[in-house]
């Protein structure tokens, strides 16, 4: 008899609590095998195809494309084994399941793959939990009601996905908040979650759900809610949704300004013989130096000589946490937004290295194949926004980072050069740091040490 397998949305990197279904690669009815990706949805890190980790029928998906689905959700649910899969099948699609679930077992040698999907993969057999799902409902009585989307059937139209009515959170027993980052924030507020009314699956509480609790509160208690605005007519506007890389950049920079007191510093430097010395480097043959890894390279070595700097603040321990490691992230603006790959253990690599790695990853963004594991970890940031064409900017830490480098456009200027006026290098250098890890004197430090070593490459190579 065929046994139907509710596969959930897996955690698809570090600390990422939600995804946005773009596009489903399977219909129900379908035939999936193991490993088989079905579904592309792209989360607050990157783009990402899910495997199924069952090889059956496709009986079920869970929400529509443009669908955010929590990490742990249900995503589909597929019938895997028996001699008669489509007793386990909507009506719909019993036709078309029944012959493809017998191709399915053919194709099967177990129910799940084992095999690692994104970022902590999959659990084993006895690890995983298995729920076996009824088309009769008298026969499910007696659980929780159904998660939040309903179940998507194969139909001639699609049916609209309607969300199952939001239950009250008890004020007994355990909270249902798996987000980490939900808890914090609550945590943050002062909010009681036992408090607060989960509209997730089996009212499970969501970062919307705190945000809401936590602006009542805040709300004077003779306020009235505003009646919705109809907008309509030439002064309406366009309303483009907050969400996928677009909603993750909005909340990060938002949190950024909101919990770290940031200061910024900038000098001006004439970089007339750090591009003579790429110049030289690069005429000797050999992979092209970018500008970009020596940049990088003078980076983690200021950052050695203040590891102040290289560190994040543990709010809740109320901690200044130096990291042993540089992972350098870098802006990179691509056609689904801003998004900061991460160079692992940067101090450490050669400019060859850092080039490669810059083209490689660089690449990888505008092709949007970068995976969560490339843009997470990062721990100092360099931003060359002088490729857009300005001068100067005031970079917005990445949260939970303590600083970052902003780098302007390098272009002819006046400049006084031993003595007299000439024209030379130009180049505008911004120092974003949080204030809480160190005070302006190192943060001044740093940035002068860079600036020198722009001004001078050579002091690179005497404090190496």
């Amino acid at each position: 008899m065929a046994q139907v397998l509710e596969f959930k949305l897996p955690d698809l990197g570090e600390g990422l609590t939600e995804a946005e279904i773009v596009r489903w690669l399977v219909n129900v009815g379908d035939v999936v095998a193991i490993d088989q990706p079905v579904v592309e949805v792209e989360t607050a890190k990157a783009m990402v195809e899910v495997p199924c980790p069952y090889g059956g029928v496709v009986t079920a998906r869970f929400g529509e494309e443009g669908t955010e689905l929590p990490v742990g959700a249900p995503l589909l649910t597929v019938a895997v084994g028996g001699a008669d899969p489509s007793a386990a099948v909507p009506a719909a699609t019993v036709t078309a399941a029944t012959a493809a679930a017998a191709n399915a077992e053919a194709a099967e040698s177990s129910e799940h793959s084992g095999n690692v999907l994104v970022g902590y993969g999959t659990a084993g057999p006895a690890a995983r939990r298995r729920r076996v799902r009824h088309d009769n409902p008298a026969a499910g009585a007696g659980r929780a009601p159904a998660s939040a989307a309903a179940p998507v059937k194969a139909q001639a139209t699609p049916a609209p996905v309607v969300a199952a009515p939001v239950k009250p959170v008890a004020l007994e027993g355990p909270v249902p908040v798996i987000s980490p980052l939900v808890r914090r924030l609550a945590r943050d507020k002062g909010l009681d979650l036992r408090e607060v009314r989960g509209s997730g699956p089996d009212g499970l509480i969501l970062r919307v759900d705190v945000e809401r609790a936590v602006a009542a509160a805040e709300r004077p208690a003779v306020a009235v809610a505003p009646a919705p605005v109809a907008v309509s007519g030439a002064g309406a506007g366009e309303r483009i949704p907050l969400r996928g890389v677009r909603g993750a950049v909005a909340d990060k920079l938002s949190r950024s300004r909101t919990e770290i007191p940031d200061a910024t510093c900038w000098v001006d430097a004439d970089a007339t013989e750090l591009m003579a010395a790429r110049a030289a480097m690069n005429a000797a043959g050999g992979t092209k130096i970018s500008l970009l890894a020596l940049l990088a390279r003078i980076c983690t070595h200021a950052l050695a000589r203040y590891p102040e700097l290289n560190s994040t603040v543990d709010t809740a321990a109320r901690e200044i946490v130096r990291l042993p490691s540089v992972h350098l992230g870098f802006a990179a603006q691509t056609e689904r937004g801003l998004v900061v790959p991460v160079v692992r253990d940067a101090g450490a690599r050669t400019a060859e290295s850092l080039t490669a790695e810059f083209a490689r990853l660089t690449e990888s963004a505008r092709q949007g194949t970068l995976t969560p594991a490339d843009l997470t970890g990062g721990t100092f940031t360099l931003n060359n926004y002088g490729v857009f064409g300005v001068d100067g900017s005031t970079p917005i830490i990445n949260h939970p980072e303590a600083a970052m480098l902003g780098v302007g456009r390098i272009i002819p200027k006046p400049w006084v050069h031993e003595g007299e006026l000439a024209v030379r290098q130009v180049v505008q250098l911004s120092l974003t740091f949080d204030h809480r890890v160190c005070d302006g004197g190192t943060a001044g430090g740093f940035l002068r040490y860079v600036a020198d070593c722009v001004e001078h490459p050579a002091v690179l190579l005497r404090t190496l």
